[in-house]
């Protein structure tokens, strides 16, 4: 089906959505449809000249730049530079999709840093010292504080500071490890190992950093995290992931036009089939959000991106729409709930008054989305984790109750995101045909 094709079908699907308590812009709807349709023009990457922005053609189509300032601030904090390496630092998820999605959950980005080196091991070395220097320079300030970093893979089985991790899983750094180079493993035979920083950056896997923001002029708390696709760029201008992967391109909005041509330098080198590969990925985190995971807010934001991207245009104009919907705050409130505990870790520079604050506008939120039981028991989750800011409690009682209230919210996501989607008979047999998939697999 293309994106115009069927008006008729359209109208049948704003009805079906007007029924469900939905209300789809039609006249808005059909912009969209017909905007869609240039992803087959050939044109692959746009630029908006007044934001100085650009990206994927259909991915521009959900991006407001309204708070491009805001992000480009962040953005100060979390993109990794220095000598020897060249940056293309975008936004991407819900951050990337801000015209849809009203009420994001995160500040994601995604960086892509290309290193010219003479070979993969030095390229490796660059990368270990930009990112450590960065973190390091970054720890914290009055208006963020850094939270932890990703960089190699287990090799084997065993502990880190008191918690079981995988081989193969990546290795996650506290600040005191990376400015130290070393992390201890315990095996399960009791051998007590040293990963180096350094030997680790040479099989890098994820390589992700975290941090906890405020915004002085609007208020407010986030996490803000940063994945960084390395690469590397040899003598003879083949460029390469260090992960072995070149990440594709289909959901990023990039900040900065000057960035364009590193960006379209190593665009060059992802492969033919990346769309194909994106799509996959995306359905198997779907197949985990509708089995394993279970988190129809998840799924439905991913489902959303593979309809786009493979020509279900129709269910992607009726999920886009439920983005929209005054109760999908619930997924930005189920999000900033993390965030309030990690912005109170000891040696948080966050002040609390800006933490406070936040856990006071989640109150309102509720009050303002919701109504009845739902919204009595949501708020006093929430207030009796206000409580645990005042100082009266830390540590396991704050994260039980951070739980609580997340698993509250998680519950009320789902039922929301459920009802709407099943009630479309194109996405519920859809969802059924996932669902059916990882029952047989199991």
């Amino acid at each position: 089906m293309t994106a115009v094709d069927d008006p008729d079908q359209l109208h049948t699907i704003i009805e079906s959505a007007q029924r469900l308590g939905v209300e789809m812009d039609e006249a808005e709807s059909r912009r969209w449809l017909a905007a869609i349709a240039a992803e087959n023009s050939g044109v692959d990457v746009t630029m908006d000249i007044g934001s100085g922005t650009y990206g994927y053609r259909p991915t521009m189509l959900d991006f407001s730049p309204k708070d491009i300032a805001r992000f480009r601030r962040i953005g100060q904090i979390v993109e990794v530079t220095g000598d020897g390496a060249e940056t293309a630092l975008a936004l991407s998820g819900s951050a990337a999709q801000s015209k849809i999605q009203t009420h994001p959950g995160d500040a994601d980005f995604f960086q892509r840093l290309n290193i010219k080196a003479a070979t993969r091991d030095e390229a490796c070395a660059v990368m270990a010292r930009l990112v450590r220097d960065h973190v390091l320079a970054r720890t914290q300030g009055p208006t963020y504080q850094f939270l932890e970093a990703k960089l190699g893979t287990h090799r084997v089985d065993g502990l880190v500071r008191g918690k079981a991790v995988k081989a193969g899983s990546p290795v996650t750094w506290t600040l005191d490890e990376i400015a130290s180079g070393v992390q201890v493993v315990e095996t399960a035979g009791g051998e007590r190992l040293e990963l180096q920083w350094a030997d680790a950056a040479l099989d890098p896997g994820w390589v992700k950093a975290d941090w906890v923001v405020t915004d002085p002029d609007r208020g407010g708390l986030s996490n803000a995290s940063n994945v960084i696709d390395v690469t590397w760029e040899a003598p003879d201008g083949t460029i390469v992931a260090l992960d072995g992967y070149l990440d594709a391109y289909f959901q990023e909005v990039y900040l900065d036009a000057d960035s364009a041509p590193v960006f379209a330098k190593v665009a060059k080198f992802v492969s033919a089939d990346a769309l194909d590969e994106y799509v996959a990925a995306l359905e198997g985190e779907v197949r985990k959000y509708l089995t394993s995971h279970l988190n129809y807010g998840k799924a439905a934001k991913r489902m959303y991106n593979v309809f786009r991207l493979s020509g279900r245009y129709l269910d992607a104009a009726f999920v886009r729409e439920l983005f929209d919907e005054p109760a999908t705050t619930l997924y930005q409130v189920w999000s900033l709930i993390g965030t309030l505990e990690n912005a109170t870790k000891e040696g948080s520079s966050i002040p609390i008054e800006d933490v406070q604050d936040q856990a006071d506008a989640l109150v309102l939120q509720i009050v303002d989305t919701l109504e009845g039981d739902a919204e009595s028991e949501l708020v006093a989750a929430l207030l009796r984790l206000r409580r645990t800011l005042e100082g009266q409690h830390t540590g396991e009682a704050r994260s039980a109750e951070v739980a609580a209230a997340q698993a509250l919210v998680v519950n009320l996501v789902n039922t929301f995101y459920r009802d709407r989607l099943l009630l479309m008979p194109s996405i519920r047999e859809y969802i059924e045909q996932i669902q059916r998939e990882g029952a047989d697999r199991h």
